[in-house]
């Protein structure tokens, strides 16, 4: 399966509580609900696309705690994202979950690397379907530091909110990316799907006979 990596971002990178002012208040969080008024129908596009192509979920612990009072309780056959979450098979990453969310399973984060490696290798639930993550900024960080991750699908919203979970913390390593495809939403957001590439670096500016050139 492929394993690709859904997060709503601001411009400085913030991914945290972006749906609701409780959604998530550690560190003192307390600017949730970012992203509810740009939403448009140019987000609802974007979003009923990445769950058209799920397959199977795989989620950090606290975003699983977040998502499923809420998702369990959506019973609306029209609304693609309840389908998915309900329907289909949900991977978390926890020492401790009992889980009781339907069709969901554990892995043992202590064996992250080598879990999830497993279930990049099996055929989805939905044949082609994606590997995904929504969220999870814990789990996001240690995929991406692992190598781990084919594609990155971000819709950055043109907000601030100062102190926040970053998609890339300090610790990240380092990557460069191919860009796939990119558009604006009418809101002012827009939607990158993204390549991990390695990164390259070591370039400059200089002047030549009183011209700027780059130069490897």
């Amino acid at each position: 399966m492929k394993l690709t990596v859904h997060v709503f971002l601001t411009l400085d990178g913030v991914m945290q509580a972006p749906g609701g002012l409780e959604e998530d208040q550690s560190g003192g969080f307390a600017r949730g609900g970012w992203l509810v008024p740009l939403v448009d129908d140019d987000f609802g596009v974007v979003v009923e696309g990445w769950f058209g192509r799920v397959g199977e979920f795989l989620l950090g612990r606290s975003t699983y705690d977040a998502m499923f009072p809420y998702w369990s309780q959506v019973t609306d056959p029209d609304n693609p994202a309840a389908v998915a979450l309900n329907g289909l098979p949900k991977h978390v990453v926890s020492s401790t979950l009992k889980p009781t969310w339907a069709h969901t399973t554990v892995i043992d984060g202590a064996d992250l690397v080598a879990g999830v490696s497993a279930l990049k290798a099996r055929e989805a639930a939905v044949p082609g379907g994606e590997l995904q993550v929504h969220g999870s900024h814990q789990l996001v960080g240690a995929l991406h530091n692992a190598g781990l991750i084919d594609e990155y699908h971000l819709l950055t919203f043109p907000v601030v909110v100062g102190g926040g979970k970053r998609l890339f913390e300090a610790d990240a390593v380092p990557s460069g990316f191919e860009v796939i495809r990119t558009q604006a939403t009418a809101s002012g957001a827009v939607y990158q799907q993204l390549r991990p590439i390695p990164l390259r670096t070591g370039g400059e500016f200089v002047v030549e006979d009183g011209r700027e050139v780059t130069r490897d």
